[in-house]
């Protein structure tokens, strides 16, 4: 099984030279990400493959470690807290937290204040910026958690 593995990755990255074009970020970051970094093009097939190395079982680990040191492929934080429960919890509920902030309330945005330790009579203000700069905090929907955070540490110290 093993053996059929590592033949299936390397029969990929010789057929993934054949191609051209830049790395599709939309399948997150991680070991397939890194691979076709410069050989990758946006065809479906090439992001499931992608898709498939960065979150196979073995490898999984890899997306968290980069996110972490900011390898594989993966963005850190610029400007925001570099506390990884912030960057753990804003990753795993990347939907969820811009359907809330869309709305100027909610439970992840309570949770993701609590997070970053916003104080409880600051936060319907808090609250209000990130509302009103949403459009400046999730960018496009192929926007990555290291962006989103750093857009809610501008869009959070704006005079809006």
């Amino acid at each position: 099984m093993k053996k059929a593995l590592i033949a299936a990755v390397v029969m990929l990255l010789v057929a993934g030279g054949a191609f051209a074009g830049t790395a599709q970020h939309n399948v997150g970051c991680g070991i397939g990400t890194s691979l076709f970094k410069n050989s990758a093009d946006d065809s479906a097939l090439l992001q499931v493959i992608q898709g498939v190395l960065n979150y196979f079982p073995p490898l999984s680990i890899v997306p968290t470690i980069g996110i972490t040191a900011g390898t594989a492929e993966c963005q850190q934080p610029k400007k925001f807290a570099s506390n990884e429960k912030v960057r753990e919890f804003t990753l795993v509920n990347m939907d969820n937290l811009a359907r809330d902030i869309a709305q100027g309330r909610g439970e992840m945005l309570d949770a993701f204040a609590e997070i970053v330790g916003v104080p409880s009579g600051d936060r319907p203000a808090f609250y209000g910026k990130l509302q009103a700069g949403f459009a400046d905090i999730y960018t496009s929907p192929e926007v990555q958690m290291a962006s989103v955070l750093d857009n809610i540490a501008i869009v959070s110290k704006s005079g809006n």
